[in-house]
């Protein structure tokens, strides 16, 4: 079964637009633990625009499934993961100033700083993942830098399958069967849904994990929370 671990970003952003701690982002990954979650996301940005620094600190002693941390290793980031210690850390290389994260690495062009971050994490026990785009080439170039799981970035796949080509899913599909061959892990996430995951989960061999914020969220202003994540648990049997 592919574990849900719920992105918890957008509870920060509804947070910080009105400023005190109304929704409180601990109460919140808690809450979502006991709803059935799997793990919680968290991708704190240098701006601190939605989750703080001091958020990861306050979730760590309180999330009991699976914590991981995303997020571009710049120093400072590299300096939280490394104290906090999440179940996984999963390296997104998104600008400070992209709204949302909007592309994987080039694996190739990036090996050695890759393979560096990636050792010391692994150093600490911290299993590392990934962001690629479904390239073959970037997989095989992850490989050889030494983590233990790519996240495929799902934004095409979403959006094509919105408008009705499933083909769109070909290129995840033959990505994760390959990261399969070869030893690594597969998560996915971005712009994954309660409309397209049962789909994507179906067609993609090997997928151990997603992670799922913001359609997650919007869809719970309907549904609510807890019948939001169990749908989706039920989506992904």
């Amino acid at each position: 079964m592919t574990k849900l671990s719920v992105n918890i970003n957008k509870i920060a952003t509804l947070r910080n637009s009105r400023g005190g701690d109304l929704p409180n982002v601990v109460k919140f990954a808690i809450d979502a633990e006991r709803f059935g979650a799997e793990g919680i996301t968290v991708h704190p940005r240098p701006d601190e625009r939605h989750i703080r620094y001091q958020d990861v600190f306050d979730l760590k002693p309180v999330v009991t499934t699976e914590f991981n941390i995303e997020g571009n290793p710049i120093g400072k980031f590299m300096d939280l993961v490394l104290e906090v210690k999440p179940t996984q850390v999963t390296l997104v290389p998104d600008a400070e100033n992209a709204i949302t994260s909007n592309a994987g690495w080039d694996t190739k062009r990036h090996k050695e700083f890759l393979s560096e971050v990636i050792s010391e994490f692994k150093a600490n026990g911290i299993r590392t993942s990934i962001f690629v785009d479904p390239v073959l080439e970037m997989v095989e170039g992850a490989r050889q830098t030494g983590t233990d799981r790519i996240e495929l970035y799902t934004e095409h796949f979403a959006s094509e399958y919105g408008k009705g080509n499933e083909n769109a899913i070909i290129a995840y599909s033959e990505a994760a069967k390959l990261a399969g061959s070869i030893g690594l892990g597969v998560n996915a996430g971005h712009d994954l849904s309660l409309d397209n995951i049962r789909f994507f989960k179906e067609n993609v061999p090997n997928l151990l994990e997603v992670s799922i914020g913001h359609a997650l969220i919007s869809e719970s202003l309907y549904f609510g929370v807890e019948n939001v994540i169990q749908m989706y648990l039920q989506k992904l049997k």
